[in-house]
């Protein structure tokens, strides 16, 4: 484990579950929850949580003047809503957890628990979905790369409006920028997990939120991105396309042994952790201003 992280463990339903922190360098420091994707075919441990290193939040806490948590998955994944992962068939308690842990660094370090930003990657990107949803008080902010939103959620309404930035590849094979089924099919082999695409997705958060109809485009060499503001409580709702973009996250070189894997096209154009913060920055309002 890192020298700038300390571990705790919650007792969540009758599980022990864990959390790797690393505290802020001064109180009332946003928290940020960064949630990995799904790991249960590679059990092995790490001398660090795998989004430490995947992503450049703790290399900058201290100036970017955050805290960051880095939850586990409960058999090394997220109970999503999308009913396909170990987790989830086990009817884990995923949303309790990562309230427990906000609640936790607010009494250990005073992080306001209002003020939370969640960051997921794949199956932790269909967490951040399901974790924004029903924590919508906590999470002003939330950011989901490769993961779009699970449709058996659509009904569900947040009672805030929290602002969301959603990236995406358009060569991902395994999260396909239009959406689709999961790779687990049911016993009878029917399609089961079905998540928007990002398109329907922004869609889908802008009338949470009550977003207005302008939508600014920005287009680069690398990516496009789509932002319409004006929500309730100021939130706005970004989709972000990655050109040629596969199952990785912008900003960090694809590791040498994941050379010959499909779907490893990485953007070194932008850092997703600095423009999250960048985008997140502004809009880390209160619970109470952001009430729909």
């Amino acid at each position: 484990m890192g020298d700038d992280l300390v571990t705790g463990e919650f007792a969540i339903d009758g599980l022990v579950r864990t959390c790797a922190i690393r505290p802020p360098r001064e109180q009332h420091a946003p928290l940020v929850v960064v949630l990995h994707g799904n790991m249960s075919g590679n059990p092995a441990a790490a001398a660090r949580p795998i989004m430490y290193d995947w992503t450049s939040f703790a290399a900058h806490a201290d100036d970017w003047g955050i805290a960051v948590a880095y939850p586990d998955g409960h058999g090394g994944c997220w109970a999503d809503g999308r009913g396909v992962t170990t987790a989830d068939l086990a009817g884990v308690d995923d949303v309790s957890f990562l309230r427990a842990v906000i609640d936790r660094c607010a009494d250990q370090f005073g992080t306001p628990p209002d003020r939370t930003i969640v960051v997921g990657m794949s199956n932790g990107a269909f967490m951040s979905h399901r974790f924004a949803l029903a924590a919508a008080d906590l999470v002003p902010v939330f950011a989901a790369v490769a993961g779009g939103f699970p449709a058996a959620l659509r009904d569900i309404r947040p009672t805030h409006a929290v602002s969301a930035m959603l990236v995406n590849g358009d060569a991902d094979p395994i999260q396909p920028i239009t959406g689709g089924f999961s790779r687990h099919r049911g016993p009878d082999g029917e399609p089961r997990g079905r998540t928007l695409g990002l398109i329907e997705t922004a869609q889908h958060w802008r009338t949470l939120n009550r977003c207005g109809n302008n939508q600014p485009t920005i287009t680069t060499e690398t990516s496009s991105r789509q932002t319409a503001t004006g929500g309730a409580g100021g939130a706005q709702v970004t989709a972000w396309t990655v050109f040629g973009g596969g199952h990785t996250w912008p900003g960090t070189p694809v590791p040498p042994e994941w050379a010959d894997r499909p779907g490893t096209g990485v953007t070194l154009e932008f850092d997703a952790a600095e423009e999250i913060l960048r985008f997140a920055r502004s809009l880390l309002a209160p619970a109470e201003d952001r009430k729909l």
